[in-house]
């Protein structure tokens, strides 16, 4: 049977009046990959956004590892019970930036190490330890002293994805994180999430890089003018895909 850590029903969200999510109906399994793809604008990284509680959205349903969040648009206020839910859907889905966001001021394994820490109550010795083995994994072993402007870009988003993970969430949530890295780089960072998925660790992707999504993805999630379009297996959907839109998306691509 199959288990959906993700449920989205009838997800909507407009800015000063302008919609942007117009009713996405989205599953997700537990351990899958899942790359959302589409023109720019059309709702990715929104979608993220109320994932992750970013964005109050305003009107549908979302249940992540069966913490159900919902609005009625009968009530347009966030109540005190959706703020509650809504902060304790932040402490399951950790998110990675396209722009980093380290502390500029820590340290490597500080950055790793500090927030579950101060948000978790994690004693120090512990995610000091559970830092080093973390940025070991993600290949930065050895850079633990160094400050983010010490690093490269690639090595700042691995150190982001590690800081992600130290807060043990059960999805990781990526707003194009290769995006603002020099092509050469691109790939140290799509190796640890690579990596990741053969650990059976849930992520939901937003990206550009098509060879990745092809490549790597378990399902590819099309959306267009704030809506999902077609969703399904790569190779599918990348060599015959179903609606019109979906195929010129890709023609620039292949």
């Amino acid at each position: 049977m199959t288990q959906h850590i993700i449920e989205i029903q009838g997800l909507k969200k407009a800015f000063q009046g302008n919609p942007v999510l117009l009713g996405v109906d989205l599953m997700v399994e537990a351990s899958q990959l899942t790359v959302l793809i589409g023109p720019s604008g059309c709702g990715k990284s929104t979608l993220l956004r109320c994932l992750n509680g970013l964005e109050v959205f305003d009107e549908g349903r979302i249940s992540v590892n069966g913490l159900l969040l919902e609005r009625d648009p009968a009530h347009p206020r966030a109540d005190r019970e959706f703020q509650r839910i809504t902060h304790q859907l932040r402490a399951i889905t950790g998110m990675v930036f396209q722009s980093f966001n380290l502390f500029p001021h820590m340290t490597t394994l500080e950055n790793v190490a500090r927030p579950p820490t101060i948000v978790q109550g994690v004693p120090p010795r512990e995610a000091r330890a559970n830092a080093h083995q973390l940025l070991e994994k993600v290949g930065l072993k050895d850079k633990t002293a160094l400050y983010p402007a010490q690093l490269s870009g690639g090595q700042q988003q691995r150190a982001a994805i590690a800081r992600a993970l130290a807060m043990k969430p059960k999805v990781l949530l990526y707003d194009e994180p290769t995006s603002a890295l020099d092509p050469a780089l691109v790939d140290e960072v799509l190796e640890v999430m690579k990596e990741l998925d053969s650990e059976g660790i849930t992520q939901v992707v937003v990206t550009h890089e098509m060879r990745f999504a092809r490549d790597v993805a378990e399902k590819i999630v099309f959306l267009s003018e704030g809506r999902v379009i077609e969703e399904g297996d790569p190779a599918k959907i990348f060599t015959d895909p179903v609606d019109p839109r979906t195929r010129q998306f890709l023609k620039r691509f292949l």
